[in-house]
């Protein structure tokens, strides 16, 4: 066995948690600006306040929240990238099924 190997993953063995992770900074929330079609406001949301619905297509596949600002509630179609963006923001995702 060779020393890098039997020393762990590129030398690392032995470290302790709060070492490896001494020199990181906390991460700033994740906010998404988005706009309601209702009364035209334009905010930011945290992930929390959105929720994404993965459908078998297109049209099945959307982002919704409650506007801030007059309280309508808002769905808007949500692409690959859309979908992409929110999952990685840590927005809650629900997948549909087909039932056929």
């Amino acid at each position: 066995m060779s020393e890098s190997s039997a020393s762990g993953v590129h030398g690392v063995s032995g470290m302790s948690v709060a070492a490896a992770f001494a020199g990181m900074r906390s991460a700033a929330p994740v906010v998404f600006r988005a706009g309601c079609p209702d009364c035209r406001g334009r905010f930011e949301l945290a992930a929390s306040a959105l929720r994404l619905a993965i459908g078998a297509s297109s049209r099945t596949t959307f982002y919704s929240f409650t506007c801030p600002d007059c309280g309508a509630a808002v769905r808007k179609p949500a692409g690959e990238r859309i979908v992409e963006l929110l999952t990685g923001g840590g927005v809650r995702t629900l997948r549909l099924h087909s039932t056929v």
